[in-house]
């Protein structure tokens, strides 16, 4: 990464126990109830998941590249030029939870302020959807009502 290039951390303490917090991250079970609506598997090294955004017609391709359980998750994905970038995915015990962090750098191309702006905020609505899930088992449904005029009828 170069001085240049937006690098985007969002983090929120959830307060459940590291281990549940990084289990709903790689457990499509569970991440399918706050984020993406389909997953072709689990989070594993090596592998490569599919991850469907079904109301909105789209899906990413997801390359995991290393897992270190209840403490750190790194995925590689395509940005909207196609370009691989890394988000890794940390998980801090404290006394009242655990802090997770979202790291996400590498953005190319003309918009890549942009493309980081974005991955900011849909970061911070996938914590907060877990926090509500994970906490009060609420489902508030963020991804699907961030852009309700793009969703396929």
């Amino acid at each position: 990464m170069t001085q240049s290039e937006p690098r985007v951390v969002t983090q929120m303490l959830i307060r459940r126990p590291a281990a549940e917090v990084f289990e709903a991250f790689v457990d499509p079970a569970v991440t399918t109830q706050f984020w993406f609506t389909h997953s072709s598997g689990r989070l594993e090294p090596g592998k490569e998941i599919r991850w469907d955004w079904e109301m909105y017609g789209v899906f990413g391709a997801v390359h995991v590249k290393a897992v270190d359980p209840h403490r750190r998750i790194l995925i590689e994905w395509a940005d909207a030029h196609g370009v691989d970038i890394p988000v890794e995915w940390t998980f801090e015990p404290r006394e009242a939870g655990t802090v997770v962090t979202i790291t996400t750098s590498g953005f190319s191309g003309g918009d890549a302020v942009a493309q980081a702006i974005d991955n900011m905020g849909g970061f911070t609505m996938v914590l907060a959807g877990c926090k509500a899930l994970l906490e009060h088992n609420i489902h508030l449904n963020l991804v699907g009502d961030a852009h309700p005029d793009a969703i396929k009828k």
